[in-house]
């Protein structure tokens, strides 16, 4: 089975390259504000709320409902 850690870990790694290539070819003050969505998106209240909800075996819509198609 996948660890939320194992996750998050290369999420991070690529997340760091993300906002090297944004840091560079933005504007400081228009990077600061990228910066703090993409860590809000990717960061524990975000991304990692959601993994914690899968490890859980709730699923991102609760319990049942990770399936498509008719029941």
């Amino acid at each position: 089975m996948v660890e939320e850690s194992d996750v998050t870990e290369l999420v991070n790694k690529r997340m760091n390259r993300v906002l090297l290539y944004a840091e560079s070819s933005l504007h400081p003050a228009q990077f600061k504000v990228f910066r703090k969505l993409t860590l809000d998106e990717f960061g524990r209240n975000g991304l990692g709320k959601d993994l914690r909800q899968l490890a859980n075996d709730n699923g991102p819509q609760g319990p049942g409902k990770d399936r498509y198609g008719p029941e």
